[in-house]
């Protein structure tokens, strides 16, 4: 490279043409290793809901980032209680604020705890998705399940939406985050609701691949 260079010196406009051409490599280089910015969107299961601070997946998985020096900041937006109609309303200033590459939609359980009509949500889902990309921004979504006493069609329905909704936007899927502790009462606090923080780690290694895959992925 060196010796590239001082024949640059010599060489008039070959020397612009290479100088221009190092220019834009070291450009790229810069844009390619500089640090991404994960929005995670989410409700109660994503914003530590009855945990102590820092134990939560996404805090898991912001030092996991770190471990495996990975250039990622996380911004937790999660807000307990948060239906889809909640983050489509939100998404719009987080996005203007911070900026992100990836964002992590994990939406859904409210609205069907509480029966919410699943057309309702899957809008809201879609929504959401068209503004991250139109925000240039990757979209990974984060799949729920309902139990079975809310019946057997509306949690099929509500658990396909998630399938149907990642193939139309072409974003990859998560199946179910509780994947590995939705059957186990002992990884449940006394709400029988939200995990314990026991649970985070399983939680963390359902999304964690898809999450390290999208970040290696220009």
């Amino acid at each position: 490279m060196l010796n590239l260079l001082r024949k640059c010196r010599e060489t008039g406009r070959t020397c612009r043409l290479v100088w221009a051409a190092l220019l834009l490599l070291c450009a790229t280089a810069s844009a390619y290793s500089a640090p991404k910015t994960i929005l995670v969107l989410g409700d109660s299961l994503s914003a530590e809901y009855g945990l102590s601070r820092g134990s939560g997946w996404v805090a898991l998985a912001e030092q996991k980032l770190k471990d495996q020096k990975i250039a990622a900041d996380i911004i937790n937006a999660s807000v307990s209680g948060e239906t889809t109609s909640g983050g489509r309303t939100r998404l719009p200033a987080l996005l203007e604020k911070y900026h992100p590459e990836v964002i992590v939609i994990e939406l859904g359980a409210n609205d069907g705890l509480r029966g919410l009509p699943v057309a309702a949500a899957e809008a809201n889902l879609r929504a959401m998705a068209t503004a991250a990309r139109e925000a240039n921004a990757r979209v990974l979504l984060v799949g729920m399940r309902m139990p079975p006493n809310y019946g057997r069609q509306y949690a099929d329905q509500f658990y396909a939406m998630y399938g149907t909704l990642s193939k139309e936007i072409k974003a990859p899927l998560v199946p179910f985050m509780l994947e590995g502790v939705a059957d186990k009462p002992q990884l449940f606090q006394a709400d029988r609701l939200h995990p314990t923080a026991e649970a985070h780690p399983t939680i963390l290694a359902n999304i964690w691949p898809s999450l390290q895959k999208i970040l290696r992925t220009r």
